[in-house]
């Protein structure tokens, strides 16, 4: 069974959609492929239900629908960081019970593809003594990392240092896109060129500004683990 752990530079960087491209990809060499968003936060009224969209766009990619408590085990309505959403709500987000969930999904499934919340290292529960973040997740899972690097202003800063964190935890990084989110950037191509140099993974894909362009229709190698 193959899997990836996605996380980002930062939120709104393009997680979703690189997860999405890569759950096509992988249907290329894999029949069942599942995306999982193991915490949403951000709701909105969809067809009359309150739904996320990230959700809603990973289910859309996969090939095999599960219950929702299995591919998204903790929705939260509050569009903030996780424990906060969290503790607004009054919901303790427990890690071991989403490696569960991932561990279920892996039964049903040739690939999976579990998107991360905000940047690597964003806090998901924060409780007395107890603290749990996203990079904790992706190292109790054990998977390869696809880091989404945001090309913007302040990029190379956040994409060295969140490839800091992965390898320092242990972590494969398997490969990285560069989502060229800011279309007034200067020295978009300068930039790129520095992180092909010190990122230590194959790119996988290099994104132009294209925020209409579906998913499915987006160019991304899958990377080997």
């Amino acid at each position: 069974m193959t899997a990836f752990f996605v996380t980002g530079t930062d939120t709104g960087v393009g997680k979703t959609r690189v997860s999405a491209a890569l759950l096509h990809a992988l249907h290329r060499h894999h029949a069942r492929v599942i995306g999982m968003k193991p915490v949403a936060a951000g709701t909105e009224l969809i067809n009359g239900e309150w739904a996320n969209e990230d959700v809603l766009a990973l289910r859309a990619a996969s090939t095999v629908q599960v219950p929702a408590l299995y591919d998204n085990p903790y929705l939260l309505n509050l569009a903030a960081s996780p424990h906060i959403a969290a503790r607004e709500e009054g919901v303790e987000i427990d890690i071991e019970h989403i490696a569960a969930c991932f561990h279920a999904l892996r039964q049903q499934a040739d690939a999976v593809v579990v998107e991360g919340a905000g940047g690597f290292i964003v806090p998901l529960l924060e409780s007395g003594r107890q603290s749990a973040t996203s990079a904790d997740l992706a190292v109790l899972l054990r998977l390869p990392v696809v880091l989404v690097v945001g090309v913007r202003l302040g990029c190379l800063n956040h994409a060295l240092l969140t490839q800091e964190a992965i390898l320092s935890r242990g972590l494969t990084l398997a490969g990285w896109v560069a989502n060229r989110i800011d279309p007034s950037m200067v020295a978009p191509d300068a930039n790129v060129d520095t992180l092909r140099l010190r990122l230590q993974a194959p790119m996988l894909a290099d994104w132009p500004w294209q925020p209409l362009q579906p998913a499915s229709a987006l160019s991304l190698d899958v990377p080997v683990p």
